[in-house]
């Protein structure tokens, strides 16, 4: 057995490594700066204090993009240097984020050890590669992300680092499954490197009836395809809807994943899923062939998620409620009903409108998967979503692609039980047409305002913020740009108080309601590493069936043309047009 030493290294602190809702995101070469990602590290193992550090289990993986491999051996040896008894691995260094969530709730060692935290090595959407982004965050014995008492200290510590432990491990083989064992001031230390789809998929087929699904995808009246945006998700791709479901192997677009993502930008949208979003026959020019009936894709570690049925877009507002009004009936692991569902703030309101028809309880929390974590911990809360492609129930405690693909292909395989030998069909836009009509539509769009100037952003913000002090001044601005457009009844910036701990959230978005029930909403994002994100969300409800059917950009144009014109989007930011529309 091989022996280390640990010792101590001066370092001293960089600005700015505040970890944020979704952890550290920077661009790849300030994370190669000497001891940048060893100050984080250690900050963190020092904000958990010994007694959570010293024997824990802890995992290390993440969505593969450039630099994880040499991250990965870098926690490593810091976790040996920090008197960590094992360290779980996905073969690779990959783990999607979901997947880890999994792990850390559900894996079981030989020996009986439970994982009581994990670092996990991804700056989710955005691009990979050597100039551009890598990310870190830390996630809890719960299997959700920090909560603000954790990273508010690992902040704190990152600004009076003085030291970090590390030791003088060698590499440890991360291509091969096995375990490698070494021995150190305090006894044995152990890397084990474990197949990175195992756990997950035995978790996804507890919950959903793969054979339901399976005879779906084997139907011939059945076509599907999954694009992995050459992120983690294609590690689970292949294993769970070719092997175990059956799909064809030439169903699965790039789903090899990729340090650089190919060269793409991983975010499952209409503006970055590119060839799928032309497979399904919704890209600019006609696709070659008949589009299959199901298209989804994922980001770089796949826990986003699009829904496409064939030339139609589902938004991940509609995606959400329609996974709750139908999860009882069609997925196996909701059949004892549900507890309750929540959704981010800036999510559209067609959950809240499912919510009281089904007499659930219903929350209303600020972005950031922990709010919902807190909810789900307390037994309130078995499917939530965000606007930003996030679907996600209890079965973990983050957001969860794959899952949210299953359980469309478990409503589609419900609907069509009696459909596959032969009879029509029941499609993706008929199931989000049906709902529509059921529950009425919420006409809903984002436009992201990417790599603003920070300074910009700000006082674009607080212009909004001080026109809310008079609301007849606001009304006389909005119908001076649309007459035809409902006067704004209520102005404010969203504050949540957990109703579960109690915690208060302030500033979590600067909302415009409207009498007849639509919103806008302005957002400062957090999840780009340079600049600031301006996010404008528009949402208009319609209750008239006979007016749910027309084009979304159209419906809310009189909208669109209010929220520029009240922000003054171009004169602050200097921009025209959004980066990308949603």
């Amino acid at each position: 057995m091989v022996v280390f030493k640990v010792s101590r290294v001066q370092t001293t602190p960089f600005d700015g490594q505040k970890p944020g809702t979704s952890g550290l995101r920077k661009k790849v070469k300030v994370f190669k700066q000497a001891n940048y990602l060893e100050n984080f590290v250690q900050s963190t193992f020092n904000a958990l204090g010994a007694e959570k550090v010293r024997g824990a289990t802890l995992v290390v993986s993440g969505d593969g993009r450039y630099f994880s491999k040499d991250a990965v051996q870098i926690i490593t040896k810091m976790a040996a240097g920090n008197g960590v008894r094992r360290i779980w691995v996905g073969q690779n260094g990959l783990l999607s984020t979901p997947a880890v969530s999994a792990v850390i709730r559900e894996r079981v060692g030989a020996d009986g050890s439970k994982a009581t935290g994990a670092f996990i090595l991804t700056a989710s959407h955005n691009p990979g590669g050597p100039n551009e982004d890598f990310g870190i965050k830390y996630n809890m014995e719960n299997g959700g992300p920090a909560p603000e008492g954790i990273t508010d200290k690992i902040y704190e510590n990152t600004k009076t680092i003085k030291e970090y432990l590390t030791s003088d491990l060698p590499d440890v083989d991360i291509a091969s499954t096995g375990v490698t064992s070494f021995s150190g001031p305090e006894g044995q230390f152990d890397v084990e490197v474990f197949d990175s789809a195992s756990d997950y998929v035995k978790l996804m087929k507890s919950i959903f009836d793969f054979e339901s699904i399976k005879k779906l995808l084997s139907s011939p009246s059945f076509t599907f395809c999954y694009d992995a945006l050459h992120g983690v998700a294609g590690a689970y791709a292949k294993r769970i809807f070719v092997e175990e479901l059956g799909a064809k192997e030439s169903s699965l677009l790039n789903c090899v994943p990729k340090e650089d993502f190919g060269g793409g930008h991983p975010d499952p949208n209409l503006t970055y899923a590119k060839e799928l979003v032309a497979r399904m026959g919704l890209g600019k020019s006609n696709s070659d062939g008949e589009p299959p009936e199901f298209g989804a894709a994922a980001d770089g570690d796949a826990d986003r998620n699009m829904i496409l049925g064939k030339r139609f877009f589902v938004t991940p507002s509609d995606s959400v409620a329609i996974i709750a009004a139908n999860a009882v009936e069609s997925i196996p692991y909701f059949s004892g009903g549900l507890k309750g569902v929540a959704r981010s703030m800036p999510t559209s309101a067609a959950l809240d409108v499912v919510a009281k028809n089904l007499k659930l309880k219903f929350f209303e929390v600020p972005t950031g998967w922990k709010f919902f974590g807190n909810l789900m911990d307390a037994g309130m809360c078995s499917v939530c979503g965000e606007e930003s492609f996030g679907t996600g129930s209890d079965h973990i405690r983050e957001k969860d692609g794959i899952w949210a693909v299953l359980a469309w292909l478990s409503i589609l395989a419900y609907k069509n039980k009696d459909n596959l030998n032969g009879g029509k069909l029941v499609t993706v836009e008929d199931i989000v047409r049906k709902h529509w009509a059921t529950y009425g539509r919420h006409y809903y769009t984002r436009y992201d305002y990417e790599n603003v100037d920070a300074g910009a952003a700000k006082e674009l913000m607080a212009h909004l913020v001080k026109l809310q002090s008079s609301l007849p001044e606001v009304n006389k601005i909005v119908s001076g740009i649309r007459s035809d457009v409902s006067k704004v009844v209520h102005g404010d910036e969203f504050e949540y108080k957990d109703p579960v701990d109690g915690s208060v959230s302030k500033h979590q978005g600067i909302r415009y309601l409207f009498e007849d029930g639509s919103r806008l909403v302005f957002r400062l994002s957090g999840t780009g590493s340079e600049g600031a994100t301006i996010r404008l969300y528009i949402e208009q409800y319609e209750k008239d069936p006979s007016k749910t059917g027309r084009d979304s950009q159209e419906a809310l144009a009189p909208l669109v043309a209010v929220a520029l014109g009240l922000s003054k989007m171009q004169e602050f930011t200097g921009r025209s047009a959004p980066t990308v529309i949603t």
